[in-house]
């Protein structure tokens, strides 16, 4: 389970550090920073796919990512006595994301290439990767570090280099190193690929979940929900089936759910309700109900990640479902670490009321995004190890 993120210079997110629970809800108004802090976590776990520099361009590049305010904030900034303005730089150019665990934590510093006559001269590049062991970085839990090119890993006391040239597009996790020698890459490479991301699902008339499509075993709910049928049945026969019928039972009183296979293959939705002669296909779904069965169907998966990030999950939800969702998300937690990013207050109300919530509530300052009232005992121990960088 993840204990803390730190983020530095992305968007509007200056200096961030926020503890973390097995159930985390990240709230605050609109602009206050929600989104940055999704995208900030979905960029760190890009660097275990091989693709967090080309994410970053998607977002427009360093430059654009990168926080547009001061260096600094002082207190008389912040009270008014002085104008906000920049001045020489201090540090170097980086932008910084890494996290602790409760065995070991991982960092990557992000900053623009020296000068040179390449064309892709604007192409960020990765200068510091680091992994320790324990809640925090200490020079003496450091377990694994990347300079540049250099990759090198402690063995007993002594570093050894295992890498002299590493493409600075490359995260460690890219390069294959000795599992007898560095066993935390590629355990580390693993929790942070089993991660799940959930933001957007298609709900449209033309939406894929709405059509019978052909059925594998899915343990595993896609991204945007195209094979749902396949999913949901995956859970009656591998996962845990009572706790689907319950989940229905208690958003859609007298309401069934089944998944019917067709002769070609296909699977399709059946979805029975309490008043109905006859069944609604996928098709025939409101946008609200098709939903959230999707969040059935990737909640309730027989393959638990080690972190489930729900982006906004009440879109499109009536409010009268808030609640049956709450329990379906607390029900999900018992197994996984869980994020949800939401300003709905139905829904923040009830799973505030389990005692394993954690409550991140964020707020602006002079264009950054904070905890507003989080003193220095309320943050996670947390030190950069490329700090003077």
């Amino acid at each position: 389970m993840l204990t803390a993120l730190a983020i530095q210079n992305y968007r509007s997110i200056l200096d961030l550090v926020i503890p973390l629970g097995r159930l985390n809800v990240i709230t605050g108004a609109n602009g206050s920073g929600k989104s940055n802090l999704y995208k900030a976590l979905r960029l760190l776990a890009d660097t275990a796919q091989g693709g967090v520099i080309q994410s970053l361009a998607r977002e427009g590049g360093l430059d654009s990512t990168y926080w547009a305010g001061p260096e600094t904030i002082s207190k008389r900034m912040k009270s008014g006595e002085v104008a906000v303005e920049g001045g020489p730089l201090k540090y170097a150019k980086r932008l910084k994301m890494g996290f602790s665990s409760e065995d070991f934590g991982y960092s990557i510093s992000m900053g623009l290439p020296t000068p040179s006559s390449s064309s892709f001269s604007f192409d960020p590049e990765i200068k510091r990767e680091y992994i320790w062991a324990g809640n925090f970085y200490r020079p003496a839990g450091g377990l694994v570090e990347r300079n540049e090119a250099i990759i090198k890993v402690r063995e007993q006391r002594s570093w050894q280099v295992v890498e002299k040239y590493l493409p600075s597009y490359f995260s460690l996790f890219d390069q294959m190193i000795d599992p007898a020698r560095s066993p935390e890459v590629l355990q580390m490479r693993d929790m942070i690929r089993s991660w799940r991301f959930y933001d957007h699902f298609r709900t449209d008339k033309d939406a894929p979940a709405r059509q019978p499509q052909l059925g594998t075993r899915t343990p595993v709910l896609s991204n945007d929900g195209s094979d749902l049928a396949a999913a949901l049945q995956t859970i009656r026969e591998i996962g845990d089936a009572e706790a689907l019928d319950e989940t229905i039972s208690d958003a859609f009183p007298g309401a069934k759910l089944n998944i019917i296979r067709h002769d070609d293959g296909r699977f399709s939705l059946e979805f029975r309700q309490h008043g109905l002669l006859r069944p609604l296909t996928g098709g025939e779904l409101s946008d609200g109900t098709l939903r959230f069965i999707l969040w059935i169907a990737a909640l309730l998966t027989p393959r638990a990640p080690s972190l489930m990030v729900l982006n906004e999950p009440e879109t499109s939800l009536h409010p009268d479902l808030l609640p049956a969702l709450a329990r379906l998300i607390l029900r999900c937690a018992d197994n996984t670490q869980v994020w949800v990013i939401s300003h709905a207050n139905r829904l923040i109300q009830a799973l505030e009321q389990s005692d394993d919530c954690n409550s991140v509530v964020l707020g602006k300052e002079l264009g950054q995004t904070i905890v507003p009232g989080q003193g220095i005992l309320d943050k996670p121990p947390w030190h950069w190890p490329d700090k003077a960088d």
